[in-house]
């Protein structure tokens, strides 16, 4: 993975000394909190709902075991003792004191990290496939390029300070698991008849209050023009990107307003005039030092099919389940990506405790090449796991809570920390997210249901991803009360597609229910086990679900 040059760490030793002296004008009230709040965000802090909060950015999901052991060390030392990682594949910390934050960011670039370019109106965390480097299906590994973009962006001039948030995407295969069509800018990277490595290019994605599936406006980039073309992009919306309302800020309200055409021409022609000044071409052997970092690791050779492995499923229903829905294809034979819940029954989605961090950390360090990756779904991913391993893995995380079998079955719910603790938020994520969570959480009843994505917002910003989940729940206030929408029919996968609206919403008593009654419809109403949730709500329309919810019109 990569790591930091001289640069970086002169870079990120001032940035955090700079803001030790901020922190420490504003607690004398030197600054005052609107005088702070730009700084602060220029860092990764926000305040929220109790108490400020701070995170932590984890570029394109990868850790090293050293990392994930200082945020554990962080957050039994500053926070209380656990850490929630996002859909962004970042980590935050909820209860940090202000006065600790220079020390947290101390700590944080002793392993080279930060939390630089997590908050503002810049281009945030760039974002990759948490199986990046491991997939068997990827075309190559795209960390190296998600790195270049980083680089790129991080501090740009020009770029700091645009009409709104901007967040990239980097993918390389067709099997999208990074939502890559939900970003400003998604980038698949592919190879094009004459083997030669460049990109699809999908412009204008996004969630929040409108949500929309990007465009593609590229069908293959060369390698050597990822810069000059992101660069291209990013120009023309921070020419025409909307400044006076930021409801209309971002790309995807500039790209439905002009039109794709057009953007797509406006695009085309600042391309051109990067072109011309012949700066940013990518060279080939800058591209093979940053791919040096992501090197695969050298994995012993193991058989195709490991006697220990399926004798441990044999043996234990529960490792079954484990196997089959939380391990995936590996590229190197007898290896798989094991992906770590953190999304036990009844839990919180995405928390993990100091502990259990410690924990990822040492497995990562026995059987992962010292590997961790964060996936927007709000797991953990072990990529280089021998498959002879994962019985002794198993039981480790089993011991510690980590093991539960449920990637992409209905349990595995994304959820928002909504009002619990964030100051935007009008209801609560996480309660129906754990009432949900138990309901379904018997073998039996996942077993039955198969694969299904429920993504909970509390709020219309939709840090949840509840605009592209099977089953999406959206937090809303109507006249004081907790109320739920929901909606049907949404993917965040390479048929990305927005949920639609089945009807009106529910009260925190209800909506555990009508989830219930939506799934039982779809049992009722599939064509057999085979037909997951979303072909049949495809193939249905929202019509029996309604009735169902509502009854006949």
């Amino acid at each position: 993975m990569y790591r930091y040059d001289e640069f970086d760490h002169d870079f990120v030793r001032a940035r955090v000394a700079q803001f030790a002296d901020q922190v420490e004008r504003r607690l004398s009230g030197e600054l005052t909190e609107d005088q702070f709040k730009p700084l602060r965000l220029m860092n990764g802090v926000y305040l929220q709902l109790h108490a400020y909060m701070l995170r932590i950015a984890v570029p394109y999901g990868t850790l090293s075991a050293k990392q994930m052991r200082m945020l554990a060390q962080i957050a039994r030392k500053y926070d209380r003792g656990y850490g929630h990682f996002t859909t962004r594949q970042n980590l935050q910390f909820n209860w940090p004191a202000l006065k600790d934050v220079p020390a947290i960011l101390a700590d944080l670039a002793s392993v080279e990290m930060h939390a630089l370019q997590t908050s503002g109106n810049c281009i945030r965390n760039v974002t990759s496939d948490h199986f990046a480097g491991a997939a068997a299906d990827e075309v190559a590994d795209p960390r190296p390029y998600a790195e270049i973009l980083r680089q790129w962006s991080s501090i740009h001039p020009e770029f700091s300070f645009l009409p709104r948030k901007f967040k990239l995407c980097v993918i390389a295969a067709e099997h999208d698991r990074a939502a890559m069509q939900t970003h400003d800018i998604g980038l698949q990277l592919k190879r094009n008849a004459e083997g030669e490595l460049g990109f699809a290019v999908f412009v204008g994605g996004g969630q929040g209050r409108t949500p929309m599936i990007a465009h593609k406006v590229r069908d293959f980039l060369p390698e050597e023009d990822l810069l000059a073309y992101v660069e291209a992009i990013m120009r023309v919306y921070n020419l025409h990107g909307r400044r006076d309302n930021k409801f209309k800020a971002r790309i995807k309200i500039l790209v439905h307003e002009t039109g794709v055409e057009e953007i797509t021409r406006q695009i085309e022609a600042e391309f051109a005039e990067v072109l011309k000044a012949d700066l940013l071409r990518l060279p080939e052997d800058e591209i093979d030092r940053i791919r040096a970092y992501f090197a695969a690791p050298e994995l012993a050779e193991k058989p195709a099919r490991s006697g220990a492995f399926e004798a441990a499923k044999a043996d234990s229903r529960e490792f079954t389940a484990f196997a089959e829905n939380n391990v995936s294809p590996h590229k190197a034979p007898g290896y798989g990506i094991v992906t770590v819940s953190l999304k036990p029954i009844g839990g919180i989605p995405g928390d993990a405790s100091a502990e259990q961090m410690e924990v990822v950390a040492d497995l990562a360090e026995r059987y992962s090449q010292s590997e961790i990756r964060v996936s927007h779904e709000q797991n953990l991913v072990l990529p280089h796991v021998a498959l002879d391993d994962m019985p002794a893995l198993y039981a480790t995380l089993a011991e510690h809570g980590l093991a539960t079998g449920n990637a992409g079955l209905v349990t595995d719910i994304i959820a928002c920390p909504g009002l619990d603790y964030c100051a935007l938020a009008n209801a609560r994520s996480i309660n129906i997210a754990q009432d949900l969570s138990n309901r379904f959480g018997s073998p039996e009843r996942q077993e039955e249901i198969g694969e299904l994505s429920i993504k909970i917002s509390g709020c219309i910003n939709a840090c949840g991803h509840h605009h592209v989940g099977h089953i999406g729940l959206l937090g809303v206030d109507k006249r004081g009360e907790e109320v739920y929408q929901i909606t049907l029919g949404g993917s965040a996968d390479e048929t990305a597609a927005v949920g639609t609206l089945v009807g009106p919403g529910f009260k925190t008593d209800e909506v555990g229910d009508a989830v219930e009654t939506v799934v039982d419809t779809y049992l009722k109403l599939r064509e057999g086990p085979d037909e997951n949730f979303l072909a049949a709500v495809r193939r249905l329309g929202q019509k029996p679900f309604k009735e169902a919810l509502y009854g006949a019109a």
